[in-house]
């Protein structure tokens, strides 16, 4: 199993939400398509075939745990989770 889809595998079970580094969810983003714009604290992951933006923010190094639950659940909307 690839580091991506282990990360993947991470990302689908909903109880590992706290402790995300924040380079490793920015990457695998990044990875799946995805274009990064930063203002700010701010970056923003946007791709031109879906409506959706990804906003996430770093805290101490680590993703909010309420943002993983936004990734999530635009990923699994648009069928990429």
């Amino acid at each position: 199993m690839s580091r991506e889809e282990k990360l993947l595998e991470r990302l689908r079970d909903f109880r590992r939400d706290q402790g995300w580094d924040f380079g490793e969810l920015c990457g695998l983003l990044q990875r799946l398509g995805f274009e990064m714009r930063i203002s700010g604290s701010h970056h923003f992951f946007k791709r031109a075939d879906l409506r959706d933006i990804i906003n996430l923010q770093p805290q101490s190094g680590c993703v909010k745990p309420y943002q993983v639950r936004q990734a999530r659940k635009t990923l699994q909307a648009n069928g990429l989770l």
